[in-house]
């Protein structure tokens, strides 16, 4: 993908996660790998308004350059991209990821497609104040390289794709299972996968939603 056609899929991420109900005014931001650095949504405009012109043109550490500030939170992406082969990273505030982040708990495998993520839950990291280094690293810490996903402890949640189209589907994702996880709570306690259950999962994933060749 060129850096105009990344800049415009950063522009529909952003407004797509608000018509489907993950963010809400202007939090959540959306990056694409680029180059040695990356393309980052910029802070504080509304989906709405924002164009392809005013996505941030920055490197990992934190330099960059334009009239447009990135978002807070670049630093999460920055970390993700210098530690993961990730192509893209969503950081969304949907609601029920953000309930189940309020009380500091993953998700569990109460549901098969929990191990779609990349193990036997989807964690959630550490609290650390927004837009600061240490939440970076506590995302990092979380998600490592097994995981494509997590929660963020009273805030939000983080997705990683190869592009910004696959990390939005997980976070659309995410959030059914979050309100699918908290449903069944509400009530009783959920049923969660064996290991011998978990493994057969993991091998059926291995061509799961895949159309055979012709």
């Amino acid at each position: 993908m060129d850096e105009a056609a990344a800049r415009t899929a950063l522009v529909e991420a952003s407004r797509r996660s608000v018509a489907i109900g993950l963010n809400s005014g202007t939090v959540g931001n959306f990056s694409v790998r680029h180059g040695a650095g990356m393309l980052i949504t910029p802070t504080g405009i509304v989906p709405d308004d924002l164009t392809p012109e005013q996505i941030v043109s920055m490197e990992f550490g934190g330099t960059w350059a334009g009239d447009w500030r990135p978002s807070s939170e670049w630093a999460i992406h920055g970390r993700l991209y210098e530690t993961t082969n990730a192509g893209a990273v969503v950081h969304a505030h949907p609601d029920h990821c953000v309930a189940l982040a309020a009380l500091r708990q993953p998700i569990p495998l109460f549901h098969y497609m929990v191990a779609g993520f990349g193990g036997s839950e989807i964690p959630c990291a550490d609290y650390a104040c927004f837009g600061s280094a240490p939440l970076a690293e506590t995302v990092i810490a979380a998600m490592g390289t097994t995981y494509s996903a997590c929660l963020m402890a009273n805030h939000g949640a983080v997705t990683i794709g190869p592009d910004v189209a696959t990390a939005l589907a997980r976070a659309e994702k995410l959030e059914m299972l979050a309100r699918q996880y908290l449903l069944a709570r509400s009530i009783g306690e959920p049923v969660l996968l064996t290991p011998a259950e978990l493994e057969d999962v993991r091998a059926r994933y291995g061509s799961y939603g895949q159309q055979a060749k012709r």
